[in-house]
C-alpha cells in the first residue's frame, strides 16, 4: 500500500467516526472524557508511560536535541496528573455542541437560528509535546470530533503508549475507536493526509518555523497555525518595580523552554537607568543571558551574562534562559518595537497607569495582552478553558489558545410552516 492511499485510509476511517461522534448525545461524550481522565491514573499505563518517556529522552539527549525540547518532551509523574486533572476539567465544562447563539424569526415566519456544530475531522501535528496527545483527544471527543494525532517522532514512543490508552478508553465507553487515530511519523505519510480536503476538515500545526512552513506550503486542508512564540514584557515609566521584577522573573525563567515565555524586555527610557539594574540583576542571578541593544547595554554595561545584542536577536524566539532587551521611547516605542519584531502570541505591559494599559491593551495585535501580569497565562487551562489543543496566531477562525468552543463552528437551521420563496 502506497503511502497516499495509506493516508486516504486514516482520513476515511477519521472521517466516518466524526459522523458518528456528531450523532451522540452530549452525556455519551462527557463520560468518555471522564474515562479517558480516570485512565490516566492508572498505574500499569503510568509505568508504561514513564519508560516509554524515559526511552524517547535518552534517545533525544544522544541526538544532541536542545535543553527545550527536552523540556517539552519529558512526560509523566506530575505532569501526567496535570493533564488528567486537566481533562476532567473539560469533560465538567458545559457541553458546546447545539447551542442556539442567534434566533430570529424572519416577516415570513421562518425560524432562522445558528447552531453550534463540530468541526469534523481534525489533523493535529506536533512536536515533543507528548500532553497534546491528551489534551487534543480530550477536546475533540467532548466536542464531537475525531482527531488524527500525528506526534514528532521523538516523542513516538509515549505517544504510542497514550493513544493505545485512548484508544482502550473509547472502548470501555462505547466510541467509535477511530474517534482519535494515531499517526506512525512518516513524512510521506503526513503528505498524503494534508491532501485529504475531502475527508479532513482542519489542519493544526504546533512547531518551529520549517514544520509550519511545509504544512502552510502543502496542505489543501485548512490550517490554523499556531506558531512561534515572540513574547515581550514592557515596563511603563509608572511601572511599580516590585512588581515588575516579579512578572519578568516569572516571564522568562518559570518554564523558558514554552511559547508563551517571555523572549524580549523592553523598558521605557525615563525608568531605565532604575529599572534596567534591578531587573538585570534579577535575572542574571537565576541565569538569564541578557542581549542588550546601545541604550541598554549602556545603562548596564558588559558582562559575562551582559552581551551587546546581535540585530537577529529582537524578534528571536530562544526557548532558553536568553532574553533579548531594549530601551525603547515610551509606550509608542515599546508599539512599534512590538509590530516590528511580534509574534502576534503574548504581549505584556507593567504599568499603573490605568489609560496606557488601556491603550497597550487595545492596539497591540496579538492573541492575548496582558496588564500587570505574566505572559506565562496565555494558556488554556490558565484562562478557564480546561485545556487547549493549541494557541493559534492565526486569525481565521480562531486567535488564541483554542479549546472547547474553537473546535465548533456554527451552522443555519430554518423552521418553517410551510413557507415557499415568492
Amino acid at each position: 500500500m502506497s503511502a497516499l492511499e495509506e493516508a486516504r485510509g486514516l482520513a476515511q476511517r477519521a472521517h466516518e467516526a466524526s459522523r458518528k461522534l456528531a450523532a451522540l448525545p452530549a452525556e455519551a461524550r462527557q463520560k468518555a472524557v471522564e474515562q479517558l481522565a480516570a485512565d490516566l491514573g492508572e498505574p500499569q499505563l503510568v509505568g508504561e508511560l514513564e519508560r516509554a518517556n524515559a526511552a524517547d529522552l535518552e534517545e533525544a539527549t544522544l541526538a544532541g536535541q536542545l535543553p527545550a525540547l527536552l523540556d517539552r518532551l519529558r512526560y509523566g509523574g506530575e505532569r501526567l496528573a496535570k493533564t488528567a486533572a486537566g481533562v476532567l476539567d473539560v469533560a465538567k465544562l458545559p457541553d458546546p455542541v447545539g447551542l442556539v447563539v442567534e434566533h430570529q424569526v424572519r416577516p415570513n415566519g421562518l425560524v432562522v437560528e445558528r447552531v453550534t456544530a463540530p468541526l469534523g475531522s481534525i489533523l493535529m501535528i506536533y512536536e515533543a509535546r507528548p500532553n497534546v496527545t491528551i489534551d487534543a483527544a480530550a477536546l475533540c471527543l467532548k466536542s464531537g470530533n475525531a482527531c488524527l494525532l500525528r506526534g514528532g517522532s521523538e516523542a513516538r514512543r509515549s505517544n504510542e503508549v497514550l493513544c493505545g490508552a485512548i484508544s482502550a478508553s473509547l472502548a470501555r465507553s462505547g466510541l467509535p475507536e477511530d474517534a482519535v487515530l494515531f499517526v506512525p511519523p512518516d513524512r510521506d505519510l503526513l503528505d498524503g493526509l494534508l491532501q485529504q480536503d475531502a475527508l479532513i476538515d482542519l489542519c493544526i500545526p504546533r512547531g518551529g518555523p520549517s514544520l509550519i512552513r511545509f504544512i502552510a506550503e502543502r496542505s489543501r486542508v485548512p490550517v490554523i497555525k499556531h506558531y512561534q512564540g515572540v513574547c515581550h514584557v514592557f515596563i511603563s515609566r509608572d511601572a511599580d518595580l516590585d512588581l515588575a521584577e516579579r512578572i519578568v522573573l516569572n516571564s522568562k525563567t518559570q518554564r523558558p523552554g514554552v511559547c508563551n515565555a517571555a523572549e524580549c524586555l523592553l523598558v521605557d527610557w525615563h525608568l531605565a537607568p532604575q529599572a534596567l539594574p534591578r531587573l538585570a540583576a534579577a535575572l542574571t542571578a537565576a541565569g538569564v543571558e541578557l542581549r542588550c541593544d546601545e541604550r541598554a547595554l549602556a545603562v548596564l554595561g558588559a558582562g559575562e551574562k551582559v552581551l551587546a545584542a546581535q540585530p537577529d536577536d529582537f524578534g528571536h524566539e530562544f526557548l532558553d534562559l536568553i532574553m533579548a532587551v531594549a530601551v525603547v521611547e515610551g509606550l509608542d516605542g515599546a508599539l512599534a518595537h512590538i509590530a516590528r519584531h511580534g509574534s502576534r502570541h503574548t504581549e505584556a505591559i507593567v504599568t499603573a497607569n490605568d489609560a496606557e494599559a488601556r491603550r497597550f491593551l487595545r492596539e497591540v495585535d496579538a492573541s492575548c495582552t496582558v496588564h500587570n501580569a505574566s505572559t506565562r497565562f496565555n494558556d488554556g487551562a490558565e484562562l478557564g478553558l480546561g485545556a487547549e489543543i493549541g494557541i493559534s496566531t492565526s486569525k481565521l477562525h480562531a486567535y488564541g489558545p483554542m479549546g472547547l468552543r474553537e473546535l465548533t463552528c456554527t451552522r443555519f437551521v430554518v423552521k418553517g410552516a410551510g413557507q415557499i420563496r415568492p
